[in-house]
């Protein structure tokens, strides 16, 4: 995994607006309905990836207590119905790693070059939000 890749990954997911991006940690502070320059579309665009991947996490939350919910309702029938949760924590970490390999492979486009890290950001963003698309599907097809 490229150290870009390993920066993003490793900087703690904040919730933040994604039109005004406030400074933190030095950073400078971001209009990201102006940004211009590659260093401010740089930093809104792993924003946008912080806000999805806070969003993520909440509803995967969600469809842990919706598979949870489901083991619970066919422990009865025996134990080789239970598995929600155990395939939900698979399903997970697999497409973690897709997401890591794919995005990083996004950055190629501009390797070494000052859009890179957007390029990650963005495809980052984009796959977060769908998967917390994906993870919805599982409780609100419950109710």
């Amino acid at each position: 995994m490229s150290s870009c890749c390993r920066l993003l990954l490793a900087v703690p997911f904040l919730l933040f607006s994604a039109s005004f991006a406030p400074a933190q940690d030095g950073e400078p502070e971001v209009n990201c309905d102006k940004a211009v320059t590659q260093s401010d579309l740089n930093i809104c665009a792993h924003r946008e990836y912080e806000a999805a991947d806070a969003e993520l996490n909440t509803v995967y939350k969600k469809a842990m207590d919706a598979a949870r919910a489901m083991d619970e309702e066919l422990k009865d029938l025996g134990e080789h119905y239970v598995g929600a949760v155990d395939a939900l924590k698979r399903a997970q970490r697999s497409w973690i790693g897709y997401r890591d390999g794919q995005c990083e492979l996004a950055g190629f486009e501009a390797r070494g070059g000052s859009m890179e890290p957007m390029l990650v950001s963005g495809c980052l963003a984009d796959l977060t939000r769908k998967r917390t698309a994906e993870l919805k599907a599982v409780y609100e097809t419950e109710n």
